[in-house]
C-alpha cells in the first residue's frame, strides 16, 4: 500500500495536487515565467518521486502558473555562476536534481501529460516534450533558444524531440529555428492536441480523465514498451511485448473486460 503524496505549500516553487487518480505538478514561480533554479530542480525532484510511489495515480499533468509554461533555465543563477566561474558546480548541482526529476517522469509507470500555455522556451522546451503527450494551447510558441546562447539541449529535450520528429528535424529545431509555433509543433507529431487558449484547462482534464480510464497494468506497460521500441532489437521488443501482455493478463481488469466482451459476443 503507497503512502499518499505530501500535498505542497501554496508558496512553494512547485505544487502538488492529487484529484483521485489524477496528479498536476504547477511550476510556480510565475514573477520568473516559471524558469528552472536550484529550489525548484529540488522540489520537482521530490514531487515526482511521490507521484511515481502512488498506486492510485495513474496520469501526471505539468503545467505552469502565471503567463508561462516554462522559460527554461534561470538565466540569473547562470549568469551569477558564470561571472563567478562556477559554472560547473552551480549547474551540474541544478541538473543533478532537475534531471532526476526527468529520468522520473519518463520511468514512472504513468502517463505524464504536459499542458502548455504562453511561452516553453529552452528546458520548459525539452519538459513540454519528454513528458509522453503534450496538449497546447494555439497561441504557444516554443523557442529552442540554445543555439541563440551558444549551448547544446538539457532537460531530456534530446530525448523527447528525436524519438517524435526523427534525428532531421531535430537538428533543424535546435539549430536553425528561432521559435515554431503550436501549429509547427502539431504538424511535426510534438503536440498530441491543439486547443484554444480559453478551453486548455478543461481540454486537458478531459485528455487526463480519458487517459486514466486505462487499467494501470496496461497503461504502464505500454508506456515502458513504446518507450525502449527505438532502441532495442526486434527479438528483445518482441519477448518484452509477450511477457507485458502474459502479465497484463494476469490481472483482475483484465479478467473483467474479457468477461464483459465475451458476453456481449454471444449470439
Amino acid at each position: 500500500m503507497s503512502r499518499p503524496p505530501r500535498i505542497s505549500h501554496p508558496d512553494d516553487p512547485a505544487l502538488l495536487r492529487i484529484d483521485g487518480a489524477i496528479a498536476t505538478i504547477v511550476l510556480n514561480r510565475p514573477t520568473a515565467f516559471n524558469s528552472i533554479d536550484l529550489a525548484i530542480a529540488k522540489q520537482l525532484e521530490q514531487l515526482s518521486a511521490e507521484v511515481e510511489a502512488s498506486d492510485d495515480i495513474k496520469v501526471l499533468v505539468i503545467e505552469g502558473e502565471g503567463r508561462a509554461f516554462c522559460a527554461g533555465g534561470d538565466l540569473q543563477t547562470i549568469g551569477a555562476a558564470a561571472a563567478a566561474d562556477t559554472i560547473a558546480p552551480v549547474v551540474g548541482e541544478l541538473l543533478k536534481h532537475y534531471h532526476a526529476f526527468i529520468a522520473t517522469l519518463r520511468r514512472m509507470p504513468k502517463i505524464v501529460l504536459a499542458s502548455v500555455h504562453g511561452q516553453a522556451a529552452g528546458a520548459g522546451l525539452s519538459l513540454a516534450f519528454v513528458a509522453d503527450l503534450c496538449i497546447a494551447a494555439d497561441d504557444v510558441r516554443f523557442t529552442p533558444a540554445y543555439g541563440k546562447l551558444g549551448v547544446s539541449p538539457d532537460g531530456g529535450g534530446t530525448a523527447g524531440v528525436v524519438t517524435s520528429v526523427g534525428v532531421r528535424r531535430a537538428l533543424q529545431i535546435y539549430l536553425a529555428e528561432d521559435s515554431f509555433t503550436a501549429r509547427q509543433a502539431y504538424d511535426w507529431g510534438l503536440v498530441a492536441k491543439l486547443v484554444p487558449a480559453s478551453e486548455l484547462r478543461a481540454a486537458t482534464r478531459e485528455l487526463a480523465l480519458r487517459l486514466a480510464q486505462n487499467a494501470p497494468a496496461g497503461l504502464a506497460a505500454t508506456k515502458a514498451l513504446i518507450h525502449r521500441a527505438p532502441v532495442t532489437p526486434i527479438e528483445q521488443q518482441l519477448n518484452a511485448e509477450r511477457d507485458a501482455i502474459i502479465d497484463c493478463m494476469h490481472t483482475d481488469e483484465f479478467r473483467a473486460a474479457v468477461k464483459k466482451f465475451t458476453s456481449k459476443a454471444k449470439p
